[in-house]
This record gives structure tokens, sequence and C-alpha cells, in this order.
């Protein structure tokens, strides 16, 4: 999930990490359509080894897009996210290894988040099919139209969770999509494709990060691999870091806010459900063939260089004087520990600290202030050292009260400027806006309007809107008189003016009252006793009561530590999680050095249908057995209080329910186990196997040098796990394993999607694969390898301006040798001439001929008809030559004569521009004295030579 505003924040700070890619598309060719060669060069100008998709930022939108129509079906949905798949593939084009991850049972502490976010997504459920069929009555009830109720099954996202069918189908199809890429398309003849479904427990970033920590620590690796990793969680970037490799990136789609979304009554963009007032729709297209089409353009993609932000954290964390010599490396882990304390998915965020309001800034302002008394690093390859961090956090909790009072302040003087702009926006508000080509058009808006048929019934409107608005204000005030038995319009305000009303009292405008009612505050962090009334409310504890405290202190340095091993080592336990819905204060880390020991050792995670008995509300329980469904609703079921079929949602200081905190009953794992050994029996054959976990599956085609290794497993029916040979898999180590439902050469893949063929002529092979093994307590080090080159740096030097090494020039995408685009003369001509800076480009008349005196301000002055000199006005382009510079005496082929020879035609045309309507312009007169003598080369009178037929220039 990720956290949030991160992304956002880190965007905003350091602004050069993004990079947007450009993707070549698909080209037609009389009707047929061109797919895009992945195996030519990447057009942007960088060449990845290894891509890593985590497989649910994929899924999830293509089974349930906000911003477009959502497939009908299952097939649809498949067939989706294969397009998604290649996409991406065809921006990114690896050259080694191809990792999809899904996610599948993951660790208790992240199951009490899938819990709080799938009971959620039921209970919205719910509350729409409610809130709908009542809007849609009252619309109805006052003549609106709206289209028939079409009765279909909803679909329950619920359904991406490991041990359902959905996602058995789901690993089934990513096979067939795996070997008909293989096999047909050339950008993937040589790559190593694992599939990591469900079936394999993990998270699915954190399966990738799995096999990245173990092949660096295989000698046969290449520290200068480049890996590009998928995902849209903003964690992702922390994960990132903290592989300590110097060429990685993310992938991610390009967030773009206030995407058109349907109505869920009447299908049209541009209200929402609660806004419908049931108004036909019109008709989209001669056909209405666009009916059911959104107004959307095809989602971005963007890079995050993960080696620039090293760069600017590098620039930041940078200490001098320290006690202990510096490491940016360790500091890096540092900064990723400290943005743990503003929210993950793991542990609730310290309620000091918050994103929004600089907290990771003042993270980093006191971890530097404090790193002097510290005498070292906070963290160490995923080990924290407690003792540093405890000065931390007294120094944040010395900051709390003042922090807190700021909110408050912040708040509302947010709500006032929020208050003061709708009153703003209400009194500016015009009564008549013209349409078409007197319009207002937004800033920057790149198409210009429609023009209007005919201006002068345009100005009609507007001149008769404006005296009937004049007769019904008059017919307002002499209303208001009559009603407050005034005869004179001299008379006191009508009370709806905010006047006097009737009762002798001021009536309050409507305009002065809040909108939308404030969520009650019980905490008042603000206040004097802050700390008392947020144990009591949230804890139901007194303040007073240390020991309980102590717990809840114990708890979080545990959840600290833990989160930290998971992304530098791998899960710790698979058992442990934060038993609390909120955090302690900062100022309650106190003496925290032997909180903490160790986590329990030999730890399983769970089986998917177990999981899906602790994150399932009942309302999903059709993707269960039906015996344990019934432990979800029978009354007298033993963990029936596991499944509230309603819950509160405490808002948190926060303003929208999706930000409160699902208040929740912890999942107990013993009584949970006790009574699902009761119902084990009732599985199926099938259910069983989707109870079980599975394995990692590489792919590879005929043209692999590992194939006929593989092959040869197969024909001895080896019974064995075999070590996969470095030099024939791009240096990758790990085990093979028989897999009973390979894919194997010459054998027909089944498609099970109806609508796409099967394969008949097979040539690629699948086996299991298991990363490589260590030892119980083994660490993997959070180290810059050995031969690691860094890239070369980005970010424009600290010291340059001292260097006097010229002007800067920043890198535009990942190639910093890119050769930049110079403009020759004739260039800035033809721009000069297409593109006239007096004007604006994107305005009304953006279509209209150039100015008469166009060529004037080639060094003389402007018409005063227009407003701005050229030096005023500026131009990206710079000052552009004009007709009248002084050119070298040779330029190509081209000699000085010809130079003056089209000079002469430039002063020409602009004496022809200068003579006013009576002369006409040039090539106006021309073309008229040409019909009126009857031949072309009469040039009698005249002072310039007329062009020749060619429509060229001679040159001497």
């Amino acid at each position: 999930m990720g956290v949030p505003a991160f992304f956002r924040w880190l965007s905003r700070k350091y602004a050069s990490i993004i990079v947007h890619c450009l993707e070549e598309k698909a080209k037609e060719c009389n009707g047929v359509r061109v797919p895009v060669d992945t195996s030519k060069p990447n057009p942007n100008e960088v060449e990845f080894d290894n891509l890593y998709l985590d497989m649910n930022g994929i899924i999830h939108p293509c089974t349930h897009p906000e911003d477009k129509a959502a497939p009908k079906n299952e097939d649809e949905m498949m067939v989706a996210i294969f397009e998604y798949i290649d996409r991406l593939y065809n921006i990114v084009r690896p050259r080694k290894v191809l990792y999809m991850a899904i996610d599948g049972v993951a660790p208790r502490a992240k199951m009490n988040q899938q819990r709080s976010r799938r009971f959620r997504a039921s209970k919205e459920g719910v509350e729409l099919t409610e809130e709908k069929s009542r809007i849609r009555e009252e619309v109805l009830q006052r003549g609106g139209y709206l289209p028939p109720d079409e009765v279909k099954e909803r679909f329950d996202s619920n359904c991406i969770t490991p041990g359902t069918e959905f996602m058995e189908n789901l690993a089934k199809c990513l096979r067939y999509y795996v070997a008909e890429r293989q096999n047909n398309d050339p950008g993937w003849k040589n790559i190593t494709v694992i599939l990591s479904d469900a079936s394999v427990p993990g998270e699915g970033e954190h399966k990738i990060m799995d096999y990245i920590r173990r092949q660096r620590a295989q000698p046969n690796h290449d520290p200068n691999t480049h890996h590009c990793l998928c995902g849209a969680d903003a964690d992702l970037i922390m994960l990132g870091l903290a592989t300590h490799e110097p060429n990685f990136t993310i992938i991610r789609e390009e967030f773009k806010p206030n995407k058109p979304r349907p109505c869920g009554l009447c299908g049209q963009v541009g209200h929402e459900i609660k806004d419908c007032q049931g108004i036909a729709r019109e008709k989209q297209g001669e056909h209405d063939q666009f009916a059911d089409s959104l107004p959307c353009s095809e989602q971005e993609f963007i890079f995050i260089r993960i080696a620039v932000l090293r760069e600017y954290l590098e620039r930041e964390l940078t200490m001098a004087s320290l006690p202990f010599p510096f490491d940016i490396e360790r500091s890096v882990d540092d900064w990723v520990f400290m943005c743990f304390f503003v929210g993950n998915d793991f542990l609730p965020h310290l309620p000091s600290l918050e994103i929004r309001e600089g907290a990771i800034d003042r993270l980093v302002g006191i971890y530097k202030d404090v790193v002097h008394k510290t005498g070292g690093y906070l963290t160490e390859s995923g080990f924290v050292n407690l003792e540093r961090v405890e000065l931390i956090m007294q120094a944040v909790g010395v900051a709390e009260d003042n922090i807190f009072k700021k909110r408050k302040e912040d708040d509302e003087g947010f709500k006032r400027r929020m208050k003061e702009k709708k009153k703003r926006m209400k009194a500016d508000k015009p009564a008549f806006l013209p349409s078409g080509q007197f319009a207002p058009q937004a800033l920057g808006r790149r198409g210009g309007p429609q023009p209007v048929d005919n201006p002068r019934h345009a100005a009609f409107n507007m001149r008769m809107h404006g005296r009937d608005q004049q007769n019904m204000n008059a017919a307002s005030s002499l209303k208001a008189m009559m009603k407050n038995g005034q005869q004179t319009p001299s008379g006191s305000r009508d009370a709806s003016d905010g006047g006097p009303s009737p009762s002798g009292g001021v009536k309050r405008k409507a305009q002065d009252s809040d909108s939308e009612p404030e969520p009650e505050d019980n905490i008042r962090l603000w206040e004097e006793g802050w700390k008392q009334r947020y144990y009591k409310n949230k804890f139901d504890v007194d303040a007073s009561d240390e020991k309980f405290r102590r717990k809840v202190v114990k708890s979080y340095v545990e959840g600290l530590c833990w989160v930290l091993r998971y992304y530098y080592q791998g899960c710790a336990s698979w058992k442990w999680y934060f038993p609390f819905h909120y955090a302690p204060f900062a100022s309650d880390f106190k003496d925290i050095k032997g909180m903490f020991t160790e986590f329990e050792l030999g730890t399983k995670p769970f089986k998917p249908l177990e999981q899906l008995m602790s994150v399932f509300p009942a309302a999903s329980g059709n993707f269960l057995p039906v015996s344990w469904q019934k432990l979800m609703t029978d009354p007298n079921s033993s963990i029936i209080d596991f499944y509230p079929d309603d819950f509160a949602i405490d808002l948190n200081g926060k303003k929208y329910a999706w930000q409160g905190v699902a208040l929740l009953p912890f999942v107990d794992e013993r009584r949970l186990r006790a009574a699902l050994e009761e119902v084990y029996p009732d599985l199926s054959p099938d259910e069983i196997k989707r109870n079980s976990l599975g394995s990692d599956i590489l792919f590879i085609g005929k043209h692999h040098p590992l194939c006929d290794f593989i092959r040869e497993l197969y024909r001895v029916n080896s019974t064995e796990c075999v070590d996969i040979p470095p030099e024939l898999c791009h240096g990758i180590k790990g085990a093979l394993d028989l897999d009973e439902n390979a894919i194997l050469p010459d054998k027909i893949v089944k498609s099970p999607v109806p609508m796409l063929k099967d394969i008949t002529h097979n040539s690629v092979i699948s086996i299991k694969f298991k990363d490589p093994q260590f030892q119980e307590g083994f660490v993997f080090k959070a180290v810059l390898l050995p031969g690691a080159k860094l890239p070369p740096k980005v970010l424009k030097p600290g010291d340059w301006e001292r260097s006097g090494r010229g002007s800067w020039r920043p890198q535009l995408g990942f190639n910093p040798h890119r050769q930049q685009v110079h403009l020759d003369q004739s260039a800035f001509r033809a721009l000069g001439h297409n593109m006239s800076r007096d004007r604006q480009r994107d305005g009304v008349y953006s279509s209209a001929p150039p100015p008469g005196a166009y060529n004037q301000g080639r060094g003389g002055h402007l018409p005063p008809s227009l407003p701005y000199s050229r030096q005023q006005q500026g131009s990206l382009l710079g000052p552009s030559p004009g007709y009248n510079q002084q050119y070298p005496r040779s330029y190509g082929n081209v000699s000085s004569s010809g130079w003056n020879q089209m000079q002469s035609h430039g002063s020409a045309y602009q004496q022809g521009q200068q003579r006013g309507p009576g002369g006409g312009n040039y090539h106006q007169r021309y073309e008229e004295r040409r019909d009126h003598r009857g031949r072309q080369g009469d040039n009698s009178g005249r002072k310039y030579p007329l062009p020749p037929t060619s429509g060229r220039y001679t040159w001497n």
C-alpha cells in the first residue's frame, strides 16, 4: 500500500529524480498492426538488464479501473493485464531477466492492514449500493431520466488475495502469456523469465528484494547490473535505496489528478453520484458509437532514478567534523529508517510526525544535530542501535507540544483561506458566460476555442441577457420591499442580504456557515492535557498507567526493528504484529535500549485459505469453502467475533473516512487454528491444492544457453534439485526442480482465455526455481559491492560558479552525452515567420496570418497596434536574426550576392505590406497585373525583380 503523501513530497523536494518515459508505439500498415520490435535499442537511451514487476500494482487497475469502463468478465481482465505488461516491456526492454511477482501469503504484521482494507471495501460497497438506490429514487421522483439499473454482479476486488480461484486462474494465464511471448516476440528470445505467483509466500515487492539480495551475495553477480522495478507503492523507493545497487530505477504510472470518473447512476462524466440530476445523455458521435468511451488520455509512465536520489541525500546528509568516518551508505540507511516513523504498512505513524508538515525534514535536522552525541550511525545492515534512536526520539518529544499547536494554527488558517476563497468565487462569478470564440479560456490551454458562427448574434445575446438581468434585479428589489412593507428603494436591506430580519435580529449569511460539519475531536492535542486525553480515548487507560505505556512503546520498538530487518534481511518473524491501533508519543520513548532482544526463530507463514479467514469479512466468504464460510456467519461459531457486520472508524484527527482507523478486533492465531481443525477434512482436492504453498517457475526459450541443460534434466527425470550453472544464465544462481505442470517443447500449450489461440508449435520450457539458500542468521551486507561503478553525477556541483567552467547544462534523461539541438539561421527565420512573438500563439486568433508590419521589428519600430516590443516580451528562442543583419560573406554554396538578392526580396515584401489596403500585398498585386497584361515576365515600372517561374532564387 505504501506511505501516503510520501511520493508527492519526495518528487517536489527532489525534482530531478523524475524522468518521463519515451514509449515507441505500434504502427499500422495497410490496416495491419505492426508490433514494436523490443529487441532494438531502448528509445530512452538506457539499457536495462533486469525488469521486476510488482504484479498487484498491475492487477488492480486492470480488473477494476477508475477512469474507464471495467472489463466485462475475467477473460477481458486477463487480456488487459497482458497488454499492460506489454507496454511496460516495450518501455523498459530488459536484456537478461523479467521477474513477475504476485503477492502471496503476507506476514502477520501485514495482515492487519490487509484485513482493514478488505473490511472497509466491503462496508463501502454496501453503503454505495444503498446510496445509489436512495438517490435513484429521488431523481426519478423529480422527473429525471436515468438509464435502467442493470442487474449485474459486482466485481469483488477482495478476490485478489492468495487462495482464491481468481488467483489460481491468473497464474495459469500468466504461464500461457510468457510462453506465447517467448515463442513469438524477438525481444523475449534470450530473456530469463521468473514467475512467482500467489502460491509463493511473501509480498510481491519483498520477494523481488529477496531475489536481489540473494543474487548480490553470489560471487558471479555483476555489481553493475541495471535494475528496473515497476510498482506504484512509495515504499519501493526505500527498498531501492536499501539494495545499495548503483543502477536502480523505478517505473510507475504518472499521477494525474482530477481524472474524469463516470457517475455511478447516469454514467456521465462531470459530477458525482450525490450531485446527479438525471439529465438525459447527449448522443456521442453520429451513431452514438462513443457512448461507452470516456474522454481520457492513455496513462503515461515516469522513471524514478534512485541514483539521483542518492546524490540528493549525499548533499543533504553530509556532515563535517564527525567523531567517526562519514559513510554515505550508512547515512542513507539511517534516512530510510527515519522514514518509518511517518508511516508504513506495518506500524501507525507517530502522532507528532506528518509528512505534509515536513516531518522527514525535521527528523533529518534533528539527526544531524544529535549524531555528534550518538557516536555512530543508527543502523547497520538492517539492525537498529536503540540507544542512539532514543536520542532522536527525545529530541522530537521536546518539540511535540509546539508541533501540535502549530498544526492547529495551520489548520485554522487553511480553513479561513478556503472560506474566503469560496466567498470570492461566489461574489466574482459572472452572471453570464459567453460561449464559442468569446468564452473565457483557462491559462495554459493548448487547444484554441471554436469560433462562433455569427459574432453579431453573440453580442445580441450578451445585451439581451444584461437587460433581462436588470429586470430580474428590479423585480427582486420590488418583491423585497413589498415583503418588508417598504415604499422606497432607499430603505434598509432585505433580511436575505444580511440585514435585520423581521424578528429584529441579524440573520447570518448562508455562505458564512460551513458547508461540511467538522468531525468532533475529543483529544485536542493543541491544549494542555493532550497526553492524558489521548491515552484515555484511544487505549481506554489513564496516562498515569506507566506500565501500559511501556507496553505500547515496547511493541512499537519491536515493530521498528522488525520493519528494518524486513527491508534489509527478509522476514524476521512471520507471526509478529503490532497489537494496537494507535502509536505512542515520541516523548514516551525512554529507556528503550533493552526493550528488544530477538525475534522468535523458525516461524512459518499461514496457508492461503488460513489467510483468507484472517483478512476477509463475512461478505466475501463466497471465496471460501462452504464449511469455512459458516465459521464467519454462524452465531454459535467460536470465532464469530472476528467478523463484525459493522465497525467504527475513528477519524483520528483526519477529515475523510478512508484516512481514519478501522477499529476491528485482532485475529487470535491460536483460536483461529483451533476452529479450522474441525473443517479441514471438508476440503476438496482442488481446495487442498489451492491451500498449499508453491514455488517460483523459470521460463526460457530454445535460443537460451540454459535450454539444453533443462531439457536434459527432464530427459533423465531428475529427482533432486540441481544448481544452475551461472555461466549459462547471466550469472544467476539457484536450484532447479522438475515441474509436474511444466511447459515443454513440442507440446501444445492450451490457452486458458477462449479469445486467444493455443500455442501449437511451442519451443519454451519451464521448471521450478529456488533462490540460493543461506544458513540461519546470515547477514546480507548493506554496502556497495566491490567493482560497482557509480553512474555520472546529474546534479549541478555546488562550486560550479566558482570554477569558471561556463554555464551549466542540466542532463535530460539517462544519457549524459546527449547532443543538444541547435538551430541555424534559416531555422530561426522559419520560426520567426510562422510563430510571430508579437501575439499569443495559443489565443483565439492563433491561426491568423502575420501582422502587416511583421518585418519592421527587425531593428526598427513596431506599429502602434502592437502593445509590446520584442525586447519587452522576450522569448525562449532568444533574438531571431532579421533580414537586415550582416551575415558571413559565404554560407555554404551561397554567395554574398545571393544574400543581397534575398534581402531585396525581403524589403520588397515589407514595402508591399506597408502600402496599406489600397496597394494590397505583393502576391496579390502580382497576380492581378499578370492577369491584366497577359504575361508573367513584365516587370516594367518595378524597382525589384519578380521571382522566377521555378519558385526558387537563382544565386549568382
